[in-house]
């Protein structure tokens, strides 16, 4: 085996995962890993506006709209005018939403944050470096990423 076929089986793997939880969310909740974001960071921060929300995901705001058009759609959110001024429209959860939160597996990331922060800091800085190269080896340092991954529909 050559000695760049273990990175390559570790990036396949990486992906892989990636892909399995995702159709695990999918299966069990009806939801993606972006959708089920919005909700938790919803549920997190109160009634918030579609920027807000774009803002604190990491999400451009016509990526976020898209995801809310299929939420509220499903019954999960909804948006209501502000009493105060007409023009602003902030995101609630329903009832709905969130019984959905309560009853949706882990995101991956939360499995991955919580063995990354028992890291030492050096192994955190040294694997954000190595996989900062590697996209940069790959040609893939400037494709637009969220850490968030996934849009899809919602089957209620």
């Amino acid at each position: 085996m050559a000695d760049y076929d273990d990175i390559l089986i570790s990036i396949r793997r990486i992906m892989r995962a990636i892909d399995l939880h995702s159709k695990k969310l999918s299966k069990t909740s009806g939801l993606t890993a972006p959708q089920l974001v919005l909700l938790i960071t919803l549920q997190k921060n109160g009634p918030m506006t579609p920027s807000a929300i774009a803002k604190q995901v990491s999400l451009s705001q016509a990526t976020v709209t898209s995801i809310l058009d299929r939420l509220d759609k499903a019954g999960y959110t909804r948006r209501d005018r502000s009493e105060d001024d007409k023009r602003v429209v902030n995101v609630c959860l329903t009832p709905l939403g969130h019984n959905k939160i309560a009853e949706a597996p882990e995101l991956l990331q939360s499995g991955f944050l919580r063995e990354f922060r028992k890291l030492n800091e050096w192994e955190r800085t040294q694997l954000v470096s190595s996989l900062q190269r590697i996209a940069t080896m790959m040609d893939a340092e400037d494709i637009d990423a969220s850490p968030i991954l996934e849009v899809g529909e919602i089957s209620k």
